[in-house]
């Protein structure tokens, strides 16, 4: 920085002025660079919650890992948190972590696998910058985790994947890895191989040094294991691993060197190639080897895309989106939770910003707060990649960008089509109003889609969900939190087409006989369906007509 030693106050005044924006602007490009903020997916009972809790005894966030299923510790896992979650043993919210590893600070989402909990999942893959799918090694790809990657792919974010559960008998290694290339369209690159499965599961083989890792016990995986280091040259490794494991490994290393893709950083960035790991999270096997190398293979946070161009992370401007709304994750007090993930710039408590959907107003965001699950504690001060919950007295909806700068919008987050349709009344007609807001609360939260019949009040409510689960947290929800009971009867319904045309007349469409013609609340039209190929009939029938499968916020 240029700096005459002549030079009157005013420039003297103005150097210092650009100094200290220098340095600000530098710690703030030093704090973001250290973030990293990656999704956790998978089918149900992979072993996601498992890995989560691991990385966090990795992170030293906390130091008896909760055994998930509650078995083998009397404990429940730190990150799953709603009643339906503890009773049923899975994840039914999506849950954010943050934790500190290696001179980095790292945001988990980990989201419900439970293959009836995605829209909540979609949505959070809109908040991260790469994502682990994790795969159980007996089962393979599964149906949820299919869905799930396609939105990855939408994105083009990076992906890797973690084979879990290597301490109980798994598929071929190589038959895995056919199966995710196969299933998934994406090329796979192992970096590390596992020796074994099951009681003969022996360790890995890392690729890249050439070691072999051996692991100790490790008190059913509730504290940190010790790991052995062999090289594959040393002859003590027969005796570690056996005669028949070495040569099998050798074999497969051979066939492997040949056959797998080479790793690309780039490809990896691109979301085209997805790098490999085996291990078992509930034993620890592998996990700190997958935290640190996914370390080295991903970036800060990306820039993100408005309606006024890219917007760059490390911009000293404060801007961010909200793509979660919970309620009442305390059930002492009636709040709402509106989780945010910072695009750029820094957020520090009581720092007034513009809340650009809700007609460009200035609000502050009080009681700024992270996340371990239910265990919240205030922030002063969070950077771009972060993600803060903040209370919503009930201005938030999904989408929606809090920013400091000049207003702009952030691109919106798909509303992702229901597949499950059932019309929904209360038993006591006298609780209409907390039934409504019951409803209207769960559907903001974007747990449920709320529609009515077309050219009809709200005396009956059709609900849409991602997935079956959905209707009974529903009903518990209303039941547990507003004290409603509820009839639901389920709709033949699958397919749902919101219309893109502004200027429809609803009247003169022309329909088939397993058509039905609803609303959304904000009076948008949108057609259901029973087959699949109605949905061409329809469009076959009405020329110029335009339906789209994902909805804009």
């Amino acid at each position: 920085m240029h700096f005459r030693k002549k030079c009157d106050i005013v420039h003297g005044y103005a150097y210092y002025m650009d100094l200290e924006e220098y340095f600000i602007l530098a710690d703030l490009r030093k704090e973001i660079e250290k973030r990293r903020t990656f999704a956790i997916i998978s089918h149900p009972d992979a072993g996601k919650t498992t890995l989560t809790e691991k990385f966090l005894l990795y992170g030293g966030a906390i130091n008896l890992a909760g055994s998930v299923k509650g078995k083998a510790t009397a404990r429940h896992a730190v990150s799953d948190w709603m009643e339906i979650e503890k009773e049923r043993g899975i994840s039914v919210t999506s849950s954010v972590l943050q934790f500190n590893y290696g001179g980095y600070c790292i945001n988990i989402l980990d989201t419900p696998g439970h293959q009836d909990f995605s829209e909540d999942t979609y949505r959070t893959l809109m908040a991260a910058d790469s994502a682990v799918m994790v795969i159980d090694g007996s089962k393979g790809v599964e149906a949820q985790t299919r869905k799930l990657f396609k939105v990855c792919v939408m994105r083009h974010i990076p992906i890797f994947t973690f084979i879990n559960k290597m301490d109980r008998d798994a598929n071929d290694t190589f038959d895995l890895l056919d199966e995710i290339e196969k299933e998934l369209g994406i090329a796979t690159c192992p970096i590390n191989w596992p020796i074994g499965s099951g009681k003969g599961f022996k360790g890995v083989y890392d690729r890249n040094t050439k070691e072999i890792m051996t692991f100790s016990d490790t008190l059913k995986g509730t504290k940190e294991g010790n790991e052995t280091h062999i090289s594959v040259d040393d002859p003590a490794l027969i005796d570690e691993i056996g005669q028949d494991a070495f040569d099998k490994l050798m074999e497969e290393i051979e066939l492997l060197d040949g056959a797998s893709a080479l790793f690309d950083q780039e490809l990896v960035t691109k979301g085209e190639l997805s790098p490999v790991f085996f291990g078992s999270a509930l034993t620890n096997f592998g996990v700190e080897t997958f935290l640190q190398h996914f370390l080295k293979m991903t970036y800060s946070p990306l820039p993100r895309k408005s309606d006024i161009g890219m917007i760059d992370p490390f911009s000293k401007d404060f801007s961010a989106f909200v793509f979660k709304i919970q309620a009442n994750m305390n059930k002492a007090h009636r709040d709402r939770i509106a989780f945010m993930r910072i695009s750029s710039g820094k957020f520090t408590a009581g720092m007034e910003v513009v809340h650009v959907q809700g007609g460009n107003k200035k609000i502050k965001l009080s009681q700024p707060q992270q996340m371990m699950a239910q265990e919240r504690h205030i922030v002063d001060e969070a950077y771009a990649g972060d993600i803060i919950g903040v209370f919503d007295p009930g201005i938030f909806s999904i989408g929606d960008t809090i920013t400091t700068a000049k207003p702009f919008r952030f691109e919106g987050i798909p509303t992702f089509a229901p597949e499950h349709f059932a019309r929904v009344r209360q038993v006591d007609t006298m609780k209409r109003k907390q039934f409504m807001k019951g409803m209207q609360q769960i559907a903001q939260e974007g747990a449920i889609q709320i529609f009515q019949e077309y050219n009809m009040g709200m005396e009956e409510v059709i609900v849409g969900v991602v997935g079956v689960l959905q209707f009974d947290v529903l009903k518990y929800r209303l039941e547990n939190e507003y004290n409603v009971e509820i009839r639901m009867d389920t709709l033949p319904y699958e397919h749902i087409r919101w219309i893109e045309n502004e200027d429809i007349d609803m009247d003169k469409l022309v329909g088939t006989s397993d058509m039905k013609k609803i609303q959304d609340l904000k009076g948008r039209p949108l057609l259901l369906f029973v087959n699949a190929w109605s949905v061409g009939m329809v469009l076959d029938r009405n020329e110029g007509l335009v339906l789209s499968e994902f909805g804009r916020e």
